[in-house]
């Protein structure tokens, strides 16, 4: 989201009971086509510290996957990744069932795993097995997980710079005082941030809120073009809507256009992939911005996090992703189509210094 991805852009969620549509339920697979081009890795020129120089390293990847090719490629970089490192990667994707996901861990922590990598996933469900793992002297990486576990690293997208980033082209959009819309779920750890930087933004604009509505299904976008629909309906007049998750924007651009108000109503949201880019350069789209990090990225940036946890060179318990601003007027003056493009273009996407060494070989996106 980003999902993201919460894909967030993610979508990056602390919950995703009712998330997950993609994803495998158990995979040592280090690659998959997802229309970005393959990728590569720059060469290791330091020593492999242990265990790396002691062959293959088994790592789990514990998943709570979502609707969007965010996750998806999400995945794919954190196997391209683990592949250029020599680690023996399995991944299990819970996809929607939290009681599965447990499972999942426990069945990861029983592997024989010298680290446990955990994509979201809902804390009062897994955190008795987090304990499980520390307790047994695994290594645990989380992302977009919240934990209080000693021990634990945890990584995320810096979720305050992506909503404050699109934020700020909406303020630009559509001026002091305006009346906006706002589509979002509470409790879910990356939007309850999002959400905080908007209820600051909308008392700073002096905006005027008409509505909140929005749910994460398994199908999000699909769903929220309906309950989109009513409140524009009575709230024809808002100026801009706020949807910090990219799903949640595509339903609601959606409804935008449904309603014929593509030329009034302009679309923000968060997180970003092929799909959103193909969104939001389309004719007549109403999205006009969002802000987001590489899921491809992130997740090689993840798996070279547990690395360096794993050699004993983190030395730190979290890291961020800072995400960067982008609006439909860039993606289509550059003519960029697709994520291999938008990297090009923007190379503040570029992860390839964070979590890093000269034993690392780094992917390349």
């Amino acid at each position: 989201m980003s999902r993201v991805r919460l894909p967030l852009a993610v979508l990056s969620l602390a919950s995703v009971s009712a998330l997950a549509l993609s994803g495998c339920s158990q995979s040592s697979d280090a690659s998959k086509d997802t229309g970005d081009t393959a990728a590569s890795a720059s060469a290791a020129t330091g020593k492999k510290p242990a265990p790396f120089g002691e062959g293959t390293v088994k790592v789990a990847l514990v998943r709570q996957s979502g609707a969007g090719d965010y996750f998806e490629q999400w995945g794919n970089g954190a196997k391209a990744q683990a592949k250029a490192l020599g680690i023996d990667l399995t991944v299990y994707d819970a996809q929607a069932d939290n009681a599965k996901q447990a499972t999942d861990l426990s069945s990861a922590i029983n592997s024989g795993a010298k680290a446990i990598i955990i994509d979201h996933g809902f804390p009062a469900t897994i955190q008795p097995e987090i304990d499980k793992a520390v307790k047994k002297g695994i290594k645990v990486v989380v992302y977009d997980v919240d934990t209080a576990t000693k021990g634990v690293v945890s990584t995320e997208q810096d979720d305050a710079s992506m909503a404050k980033a699109v934020l700020d082209v909406m303020a630009k959009e559509v001026g002091k005082d305006a009346k906006v819309g706002y589509v979002n779920v509470a409790g879910y750890a990356a939007l309850d941030k999002r959400d905080t930087v908007w209820k600051s933004t909308v008392t700073s604009e002096g905006w005027k809120q008409q509505f909140k509505v929005g749910k994460v299904t398994d199908s999000t976008a699909t769903d929220n073009v309906p309950l989109v629909s009513a409140a524009l309906t009575q709230h024809s007049d808002v100026a801009g809507v706020f949807a910090p998750y990219d799903e949640l924007a595509k339903g609601t651009v959606l409804a935008v256009q449904n309603k014929k108000l593509q030329d009034k109503v302009k679309v923000f949201g968060a997180d970003v992939s092929n799909a959103d880019i193909q969104q939001m350069t389309a004719a007549d789209s109403p999205w006009v911005a969002t802000a987001g990090t590489d899921p491809s990225a992130v997740g090689a940036a993840v798996v070279r996090t547990t690395a360096l946890e794993l050699a004993g060179q983190l030395n730190k318990t979290s890291v961020q992703f800072p995400a960067v601003a982008i609006t439909q007027d860039f993606l289509r003056e550059k003519k960029i189509a697709n994520m291999d493009q938008l990297r090009e273009a923007l190379p503040a996407l570029n992860l390839s210094q964070v979590s890093t060494a000269d034993w690392i070989s780094n992917v390349a996106h």
